[in-house]
């Protein structure tokens, strides 16, 4: 059925072009764009569009059927959730995030850096990382929960 498909892109001119768009439409696929001068209209999908692209298993040709793409996609699914560290969430997977392992680890962590911190202090310029559990995530925060977390990790810098 025409137009079920929708591709969602930025407002770059390979996307726009003619040709792109007459190769969409022979295809029965729509195509949507972001906003004018909204830089993250798909923040989400588009921070795991990079992530994918910089794997170095991402294919450096096309799938042979959709098997392949399904595979594929499986297993690095599997590594982003389980093994994959953000640093959003303090280096911990989602899944230890998700299940609430991350608070322990994240604590053993703070004990393991401030030990060596107390071994050889010259090798510290401050504080060591932050390594309270993230509490609140955010892709593109507003500027006041930026703020709040730099005074979060001004506050452990300075208590530390």
């Amino acid at each position: 059925m025409p137009n079920q498909v929708v591709l969602h892109s930025d407002n770059g001119s390979p996307m726009k072009g003619a040709i792109m768009l007459a190769t969409l439409q022979v295809l029965g696929v729509a195509p949507s764009f972001r906003r004018h001068a909204v830089s993250n209209d798909y923040p989400y999908s588009e921070s795991l569009f990079k992530t994918i692209k910089y794997r170095p298993t991402y294919p450096n040709k096309a799938f042979e059927d959709l098997l392949a793409a399904r595979q594929w996609v499986g297993m690095f699914v599997q590594w982003y959730s389980h093994e994959h560290r953000h640093s959003a969430i303090r280096f911990v997977t989602p899944a230890q995030h998700y299940e609430g392992i991350d608070v322990s680890l994240l604590e053993k962590r703070g004990v393991a850096y401030e030990a060596a911190k107390q071994q050889r202090p010259e090798r510290w310029s401050g504080a060591t990382r932050n390594w309270q559990p993230a509490l609140v995530m955010h892709l593109n925060p507003d500027q006041h929960i930026q703020d709040e977390q730099k005074k979060g990790d001004l506050e452990h810098k300075i208590a530390a």
